[in-house]
């Protein structure tokens, strides 16, 4: 797999290291979402960051965590490609700003709703021991029909000898 199995459809987000794409696959036309992480750039443990976040989502299988698809080096821009579903809805914070640009309110059932799904997830990182650690607007993300997904997992941590430290 290459980046060359993929059409750039649109830039969806930055981030210090990193930049996400919607993408389009070639050889069957599926949509995701292509997280491209400049190693060149990166300290050692931030490289184990976006390694770990790779090995963290890959293990995973719940409706309300991003799904990874699969990952590949871009040798051309010595980046780390990290393939996943595509969340159409966007983010939670882009949601809110919404709401306060339109002076709207989330009805009090899809505020339940959030918290119920949010927390399903966390409980499947903790019941792996797992530390989100970066839990914010921004890294819930709304999948195409209505489910609150959590993503950004590359500063979770592992919990081991039940303790976590920092």
């Amino acid at each position: 797999m290459s980046i060359y199995d993929f059409d750039l459809l649109a830039k969806i987000g930055d981030g210090a290291f990193s930049s996400v794409y919607k993408v389009g696959r070639k050889s069957d036309g599926q949509i995701y979402a292509l997280k491209k992480v400049k190693m060149g750039v990166l300290k050692q443990k931030e490289k184990e960051n976006a390694l770990n976040e790779v090995r963290i989502m890959a293990s995973f299988d719940h409706p309300n965590i991003i799904t990874f698809k699969e990952v590949f080096l871009d040798e051309s821009s010595n980046s780390l490609c990290i393939i996943m579903e595509l969340a159409e809805g966007g983010d939670l914070l882009k949601k809110i700003e919404n709401h306060k640009q339109n002076r709207t309110r989330f009805p009090e059932s899809e505020i339940w709703e959030a918290l119920i799904q949010i927390t399903r997830g966390l409980k499947a990182l903790h019941d792996r021991n797992i530390l989100h650690r970066d839990l914010k607007c921004a890294n819930v993300f709304l999948g195409n029909n209505g489910e609150y997904k959590l993503g950004d997992l590359n500063v979770s941590k592992v919990i081991k000898y039940g303790m976590a430290s920092t």
